[in-house]
């Protein structure tokens, strides 16, 4: 049976004016990484199965939305540092969930309302509320495409001619790195590494393994429910940024980085204990 969605989708595809809705390739009966994590944090762009998965894998994961909270806000904090103090203005966020309330176009244009962002998901249900959402919006763009093809993203008429790589520009994996199988990360972030040039900046956050039970349950449910997950270790984290050089904290747990408020290293929640992030500038 299908499932119906929240009434909030309904009011974006009826702004939308893509000729054919729902998408052809969007599978109803089927939680994707992007519904889910909008489910995660309370949002309406997402359907029954998405919000099954997310209630059912909290209540074995204990502070998992609080952990979906924190990455939202490690977004923010990490858009604010690099366009207010590293100056970008370019921004390819990929993997990057439907373009809601404080969303990287946000964060950046409030800083400068000239930052070009593209954003890139798979899930076509992306494409269809960000069309509908950045309509009049001159400097943000938003594709479907699958981030394991790096070249396919790269050369995309919305990304091509669009962000300039020949300028410094930011690549985001935010909340993405950990759907990223063994036997392709490695190849697939480095090709994104590659094109960009000095001054540039590379900004990640992965569900991390550091001995924590629930962060393995978590990489293991996730992959049994959408394919694709595996919790990292911290140093597995930090080879993901090659040669360039983390900008200070380095890769840490999402809630010590460069927080807006007091956190205390020796008494992070389990949610706060499930993934780290870090920011990087290509220097040569």
């Amino acid at each position: 049976m299908i499932q119906e969605p929240h009434h909030d989708l309904d009011r974006v595809t009826m702004a939308d004016e893509t000729p054919e809705w729902p998408p052809a390739e969007l599978d109803f009966n089927k939680p994707t990484i992007a519904r889910a994590y909008d489910a995660l944090l309370g949002g309406k762009d997402n359907f029954a199965v998405d919000r099954a998965l997310a209630d059912q894998t909290s209540e074995f994961i204990p502070g998992l939305r609080e952990s979906a909270v924190e990455n939202r806000k490690v977004l923010v904090r990490g858009i604010r540092y690099l366009t207010r103090d590293a100056g970008m203005d370019q921004f390819l966020d990929l993997g990057s969930g439907l373009p809601t309330v404080e969303n990287t176009h946000e964060v950046a244009q409030r800083e400068n309302p000239d930052a070009r962002v593209v954003y890139v998901d798979i899930d076509p249900l992306v494409a269809v509320h960000g069309r509908a959402l950045l309509a009049s919006d001159q400097v943000t763009r938003v594709m479907t495409g699958d981030v394991r093809d790096p070249q396919a993203i790269l050369s995309a008429p919305e990304v091509k001619g669009f962000l300039d790589f020949s300028r410094p520009a930011v690549i985001m994996l935010v909340g993405m790195l950990h759907y990223l199988s063994p036997d392709v990360v490695d190849d697939v972030v480095s090709a994104y590494r590659d094109v960009l040039v000095p001054g540039s900046h590379l900004f990640m956050t992965s569900l991390v393994d550091t001995g924590i039970p629930q962060q393995q349950e978590l990489a293991r449910i996730t992959r049994e429910n959408l394919e694709e997950g595996w919790a990292r270790t911290p140093a597995e984290i930090e080879a993901q940024f090659g040669d360039f050089e983390l900008v200070d904290p380095g890769v840490t747990y999402t809630a010590l980085w460069r927080p807006d408020g007091p956190v205390d290293p020796g008494n992070l929640t389990p949610g706060e204990q499930l993934g780290m992030s870090g920011i990087a500038i290509k220097l040569h």
